[in-house]
């Protein structure tokens, strides 16, 4: 089909790595002519980047899409991402669907349209993940104040649950001076602020001879670059020498998500977690001796096979003595390939439900005790490019979500700010007191 002067929109589910490669896909379209319309638009093309950490995801993703279709018959939809790359038969099977492409071939999606001519059978190009070694460096721009930059990709990790190895292959990343150019591309597109993210950052330079603490220290010397953010580390691979250099850095917030996926140290082992409690705890603790301001989240994994009461308490117990903000936390889902859906005494939906919800209590609880010990402080806030229902959003440097009436006059700038009172949706009101002109 031709690809001149069309129509396109897309979708992106999941994680900021994959918001970070749908940003770079889309530049490929605009610089070729195309138009960038919203998803809810009528549009020639829709591209639907998928997840596939859940089956949620899953059934998300083919919700999406039939609404899609039915916006626009006549259009186009190609599918990529995880869910695109671990189910491409499935995703083929779904008849609003006219184009799959794998891991290997969605960074090509421009030249496969261009051979493309819409008919009854839908299309897939798939590779084995096996033999996806090329990193593909990418990252968010013009979207947002903040820029996801992809520093990493694939993961060496075998955990039992995890099919992310399978769907984006093994551990890979580019060198520092590259990444450099990246990021210095971002800056010049707008991005006040960079968020490195990756599947597992903390192993970048696994092809060289570089390490994580070397692109932290290239990028802080950086220009023209207000704010560093790390999306999310492996706390094996949180280092010493990385938590003093943070603690060092007027550029590198104060804010590290660290996995957990659970307080047990049993259903640790039995998810083949490369750390124990006591590892976890240590970096807890090491971080907030150097940066009290800090704020610290947890991914938690609740009703993995054999998960008992005592497992469960455990975790809630343990998740309780730490000095941590809040939790992100993630219903177990059987997932096709992984070790863990070979394992006995799964727990019960209701079961897996109920400590859900406990969950999420708790950390709405340390997420409020935490912005409360900022309520009437001064803050610097970069807020973001939006208008939602007459207010504007931004983060402080430690990740308190902050919003003020909307004022075109402070939007994408540093503003110092006066946190007031907690909304019931956790956000803090703010009444702007002036335009910083440094964090």
């Amino acid at each position: 089909m031709s690809t001149q002067f069309k129509k396109v929109a897309f979708h992106t589910l999941g994680c900021k790595l994959n918001f970070s490669e749908t940003s770079a896909i889309k530049r490929d379209f605009l610089l070729r002519g195309f138009k960038n319309v919203s998803f809810s638009d009528i549009a020639d093309i829709y591209v639907l980047n998928t997840c596939s950490v859940t089956e949620n995801a899953d059934k998300e993703a083919r919700k999406i899409i039939r609404k899609a279709k039915k916006i626009n018959p006549n259009s186009l939809i190609a599918v990529i991402g995880c869910y695109a790359q671990l189910k491409p038969e499935e995703v083929s099977d779904i008849k609003e669907v006219d184009l799959v492409l794998g891991a290997s071939e969605k960074f090509n999606l421009l030249d496969h349209l261009d051979s493309f001519e819409l008919n009854e059978e839908t299309t897939v190009l798939h590779s084995s993940i096996n033999y996806i070694k090329e990193f593909n460096p990418s990252f968010s721009s013009k979207d947002r104040t903040r820029s996801y930059l992809k520093v990493q990709d694939g993961c060496d990790y075998n955990c039992t649950f995890c099919t992310i190895p399978l769907a984006r292959g093994i551990s890979r990343s580019s060198t520092v001076s590259q990444t450099l150019m990246s990021a210095k591309q971002a800056i010049s597109s707008g991005a006040r602020e960079i968020v490195l993210t990756g599947v597992n950052i903390g192993d970048f330079g696994v092809n060289s001879h570089e390490k994580f603490i070397d692109l932290l220290v290239a990028l802080n010397d950086l220009n023209d670059l207000d704010r560093i953010r790390i999306s999310s580390i492996e706390p094996n691979l949180l280092s010493d020498d990385i938590i003093e250099f943070c603690a060092k850095s007027k550029k590198i917030m104060p804010h590290f998500h660290i996995p957990l996926q659970s307080g047990s140290s049993r259903i640790l082992k039995l998810m083949r977690r490369k750390y124990e409690t006591s590892l976890y705890k240590e970096r807890i603790e090491h971080i907030k001796s150097l940066i009290p301001d800090a704020c610290i989240g947890a991914d938690i994994i609740v009703g993995f096979p054999s998960e008992t009461d005592d497992d469960f308490q455990k975790s809630y117990d343990f998740i309780e003595s730490l000095n941590i903000s809040y939790l992100h936390v993630f219903s177990y889902s059987e997932r096709e390939n992984t070790k863990a859906i070979l394992m006995d005494n799964k727990v019960p939906k209701n079961k897996i439900s109920e400590r859900s919800k406990m969950l999420r209590i708790l950390s709405n609880k340390l997420q409020r005790k935490f912005y409360l010990n900022y309520q009437e402080t001064e803050q610097s806030v970069l807020f973001e490019q939006d208008n939602k229902d007459g207010f504007m959003h931004g983060f402080t440097k430690n990740y308190i979500k902050v919003k003020v009436p909307f004022d075109k006059t402070f939007v994408k700038t540093n503003s110092k700010v006066l946190l007031n009172t907690m909304d019931d949706t956790l956000i803090m009101n703010a009444k702007i007191k002036e335009l910083c002109t440094q964090l």
